[in-house]
């Protein structure tokens, strides 16, 4: 492998082309979530007639045989294998094995670098923790001050710099200083500004002669774009967490592959574990990108899963197999449930998901309910719905929280839930019981909620900001999850309610075969 071995020949031409070029290929991914088994299009786990039948995409499986052909292809070549995070979270693999499943097979797969996403923290440090105590690979994050974190100072690094073919390969990283909100890292993990950050990286980096280095980060495309231009000494942005594929051939993509920042070349791949990103580098002698391109490959049927680890990843899917292919509901047509609809604006899962939590609770006081769209994590297709659906769609183990606040509090959740709708953020607030209409031409969080009208009596009506009303969501958003800060106080509150995925599963079969639906519930002016 280039990385680890040198021959003499292969010095002594080195030594011979002091200014030669140097090419890296990047192979990446990014927002596995727990992908383990393979997916359908609605990117939640396919099943075996659906393999059968080639309708399948990646998989842990596909990403080894993806990565194996690769380096094969690449031998004698410069190469290196990241991740840019979130791993974790999303099927039943990591509902049960809490990370452990991911790192068995992220150590097979043989990452070199892998970044740390929000997600890792779902379990808390300690979560994170044990996925870095099993592989050997480093796993970093330059913008987290971890040393009163006693689970993980001294185990994430700022950085990391690799010898390939030769030549010093710094790695440097961020993560969205969002993650205090969108999961649980914990008073003692302490969030820097990502820029400066990495700017103070690619400082030591530079001082130790490295220059060529890549920031493999967690923070969005927006951020990234903005971290390229804002960075001088980034030659290279990895991205992840706003699950944005970049792609020169496919009409879904959110721009090319990559997408230059001047000279900086920006790329992510999707999410998922459906593609492998693959981005060919050249540097010139003093380390300036002299060209870059690719494109990410779709891990269709054509890719024939790795044999070895899909038995393994059968093995582990035993134990949870019956549960998954429990039917508990029909549905007459697809729910759609993608990221791109339930955290813009009104989605067919988000109201499926609100009005299964008021049904719920209707009996107890309570008359509105608000999901974040960030916690819908699939859609389901047509026909029977098996437990396992259900759970890919809700893998966040939530309970139903109940409380009561102010009519204003309501408001100034629903200001939140749209203050970062451009970016896509699972704050975004599905709804029921209320209707709301929402103006994007305001600035976020100085109005942009125009009206919103709640049901009394059977009819809809004026929200009274001096009014109390109950409220249903789940247990992450009541205690502040995704801004949602204005719950915390909640009167009467209770956040121990039955599991969202039950009472999801539990209304579709009281309400089924199930038709999903959009009513204008949620509008923008």
């Amino acid at each position: 492998m280039s990385k680890l071995l040198f021959t003499a020949a292969g010095l002594a031409l080195t030594a011979g082309m002091a200014s030669a070029d140097y090419t890296l290929t990047i192979l990446h991914t990014n927002d596995i979530h727990s992908r383990v088994e393979s997916i359908n299009r609605f990117d939640s786990t396919c099943n075996a007639d659906g393999e059968a039948e080639g309708k399948c995409f990646g998989g842990m499986a596909r990403i080894k045989t993806a990565v194996d052909a690769k380096r094969a292809e690449l031998a004698g070549s410069n190469y290196v294998v990241l991740d840019a995070g979130d791993p974790f979270q999303g099927s039943l693999f990591y509902t049960t094995y809490k990370g452990a499943a991911e790192a068995e097979f992220m150590e097979a797969i043989g990452y070199d670098v892998m970044a740390v996403g929000n997600h890792e923290f779902d379990d808390g440090p300690e979560g994170l923790e044990a996925f870095v105590d099993t592989v050997s690979f480093p796993v970093i994050s330059g913008n987290l001050d971890l040393t009163s974190e006693p689970a993980l100072n001294g185990k994430v690094s700022n950085h990391v710099v690799l010898n390939v073919g030769g030549q010093k390969i710094g790695i440097i990283s961020a993560l969205a200083v969002d993650t205090v909100e969108t999961s649980s890292p914990g008073e003692n993990v302490v969030f820097q500004d990502e820029i400066e950050s990495l700017k103070a990286d690619v400082a030591a980096l530079e001082a130790e002669g490295v220059n060529k280095i890549i920031a493999l980060n967690h923070v969005g495309l927006a951020k990234d774009l903005e971290i390229a231009a804002a960075v001088p000494g980034i030659d290279v942005v990895v991205g992840g967490h706003s699950h944005t594929l970049l792609s020169n051939t496919s009409d879904r993509a959110a721009g090319a592959y990559p997408t230059m920042v001047g000279a900086v070349p920006v790329v992510q791949a999707y999410a998922y574990s459906k593609y492998l990103g693959e981005l060919t580098v050249t540097f010139d002698d003093a380390g300036n990108v002299t060209s870059a391109m690719g494109e990410p490959i779709l891990l269709d049927a054509s890719v024939t899963p790795d044999a070895a680890m899909a038995a393994r990843i059968a093995e582990m899917g035993a134990p949870i197999e019956e549960m998954k292919q429990r039917v508990v509901a029909e549905t007459a047509e697809a729910v759609e449930g993608a990221r791109e609809f339930c955290r813009t604006g009104e989605c067919a899962m988000g109201n499926l998901v609100a009005d299964a939590m008021l049904d719920r609770v209707k009996d107890q006081g309570i008359s509105i309910a608000i999901q974040n769209g960030g916690g819908l994590r699939a859609s389901i297709d047509a026909g029977e719905v098996t437990m396992g659906e259900v759970l890919t769609v809700l893998p966040f183990q939530n309970t139903l929280s109940t409380f009561f606040v102010s009519g204003q509090t309501v408001i100034d959740a629903l200001e939140n839930g749209v203050s970062q709708v451009e970016e896509v953020k699972g704050r975004f607030p599905q709804v029921a019981g209320l209707k709301f209409t929402w103006d994007a031409s305001v600035a976020a969080g100085e109005g942009r909620i125009q009206e919103v009208m709640v049901m009394e009596g059977g009819e809809f009506v004026a929200i009274d900001p001096a009014k109390t009303y109950g409220l249903v969501s789940n247990n992450y958003v009541r205690g502040g999850g995704d801004g949602y800060k204005m719950f915390r106080d909640a009167d009467n509150a209770y956040d121990y309610g039955p599991d969202l995925a039950d009472v999801t599963a539990e209304y579709l079969a009281k309400v089924g075969p199930y038709t999903p639906y959009t009513d204008g519930r949620i509008a923008q002016k």
